[in-house]
């Protein structure tokens, strides 16, 4: 039988051409990420918040900060006056209406498109999605014994002649029954164009909070709860159903705030787990039940909701910081087996480490540099930040075998911190959080010009 001919023109050549071409590519690039990501538990093949090369129009950005921002003056004297009773709540609710639109209006003009409300309707950073748990109760009177002295805050309390203040604790069956976090994300989305609600950040609370902090066999009764597994299971079915709702309200930018796991980074930390005669697991293996804790709250999430975590190493009233070390530790199972796109890393002073542990970052994930601190004033040089980008970014291409430049395409830069995780703030003014703010965005428009 002879050949079949074909009379294609030009342009139909040329289309054929990069056809072929571009199937070829797509198999080059599901290879490289197979390649790269065998040893994640839960891949998926479609990752829709991987950064690229082009103007980006979803979370994460180039230019991040981590929630939390100063509250104005006037806005904490109204929260003081209702808390004395002198004000109704309603009055409270319009004075924190009011400065959330302005603090959005601040963040727009700074560039920022993930913009959050600045936790001002939190008195500190976590919010209340425990308190709001059927089965946990907030209490004032938890014995000094139930805390473990050597978790890095408590300790700090603890070495200042102070008992720890009032906590969080688990006495029934846990069980989600209604959001805490959803009048927050729903108002800051009302604010905004329907296309930018997408972007809007809202923090959570770490799931291991509460559990951390309390020594084996005092996070919960039990009677209960006979193990940490059926404790951890409940949490996470409480996270899933809080994130359902969050995403059925439009939301799909979360960040988790976890300065728990950073305390995993700690030799002081690590000494006195290890030392703890209570303790019936080695710290890796309390570390790893987080991770798949984690994992298991994002057991059902939506294809295109973004999860980060944000760790650092405390960040109290007055710029007060709790723990130090690096990631190294830490890096390869937090990068690896922690099933969230993006991080948000402490990377303010040599307290965090150096940048060698983004060795192990894959390469369909992405990393935030918290290089500009957001607990003093001063301004960090803008070219010195610039070299630590550029410094972080080689070592991902080094643990990736990959260009300089698709490291890049990892990475953001942001705050260390929030700039009020605690409601009374850093020690830092108006003027110079606004400074830091801005260094961030020039910061990421010389490294990644005209992205987001």
């Amino acid at each position: 039988m002879p050949c079949p001919s074909f009379d294609l023109s030009l342009p139909q050549i040329l289309f054929l051409l990069t056809y072929i071409c571009s199937v070829a590519l797509q198999g080059k690039i599901l290879w490289d990420f197979y390649r790269n990501n065998t040893h994640s538990e839960a891949v998926n093949l479609y990752t829709p918040f991987t950064m690229t090369p082009q103007l980006h129009q979803r979370p994460p950005f180039r230019a991040e900060h981590l929630g939390s921002l100063l509250r104005p003056d006037q806005l904490l004297e109204t929260k003081f006056a209702f808390e004395a009773g002198k004000i109704p709540e309603s009055q409270l609710t319009a004075s924190e209406d009011k400065e959330i639109n302005a603090i959005l209006e601040t963040q727009k003009k700074l560039g920022y498109a993930a913009m959050s409300d600045g936790e001002y309707r939190r008195h500190m950073f976590w919010g209340t999605f425990f308190p709001g748990l059927d089965g946990f109760e907030e209490v004032n009177n938890v014995d000094v014994d139930d805390f473990r002295p050597y978790a890095p805050d408590i300790a700090a309390f603890l070495e200042a002649g102070h008992k720890p203040g009032e906590s969080v604790i688990c006495t029934g069956k846990i069980k989600h029954v209604g959001s805490t976090y959803i009048d927050q994300f729903k108002y800051i989305a009302s604010q905004v164009p329907a296309n930018e609600v997408g972007n809007l950040k809202i923090t959570l609370a770490a799931p291991n909070w509460y559990h951390l902090r309390y020594r084996e066999g005092k996070a919960y009764p039990k009677s209960v709860y006979t193990n940490d597994e059926d404790y951890f299971g409940d949490i996470a079915k409480a996270y899933q159903a809080e994130l359902q709702i969050l995403y059925e309200a439009g939301c799909r930018n979360v960040q988790f705030d976890d300065p728990n796991l950073a305390y995993f980074c700690s030799d002081k930390f690590l000494t006195g787990f290890k030392e703890d005669p209570l303790n019936v697991y080695s710290a890796d293996t309390m570390f790893e039940k987080y991770i798949k804790q984690y994992n298991d709250c994002f057991a059902n999430l939506p294809v295109d909701m973004h999860v980060g975590v944000h760790l650092c190493r405390g960040n109290f009233v007055g710029s007060r910081h709790f723990s130090e070390g690096g990631y190294d530790r830490i890096a390869i199972k937090l990068f690896q087996e922690l099933n969230v796109h993006t991080y948000y890393l402490e990377y303010d002073t040599p307290r965090a480490g150096g940048f060698e542990p983004l060795k192990f970052l894959p390469t369909h994930k992405n990393v935030i540099l918290g290089v500009v601190t957001s607990k003093f004033a001063k301004l960090e040089d803008k070219e010195e930040m610039k070299k630590r980008v550029i410094d972080a970014a080689r070592f991902i291409a080094e643990g990736n075998n990959i260009p300089l430049d698709a490291a890049l395409n990892q990475v953001g830069v942001s705050p260390q911190c929030g700039f009020a995780s605690h409601r009374e703030g850093n020690a830092i003014d108006w003027d110079g959080m606004i400074n830091k703010l801005r260094l961030v965005r020039d910061i990421a428009n010389d490294i990644w010009p005209n992205q987001a």
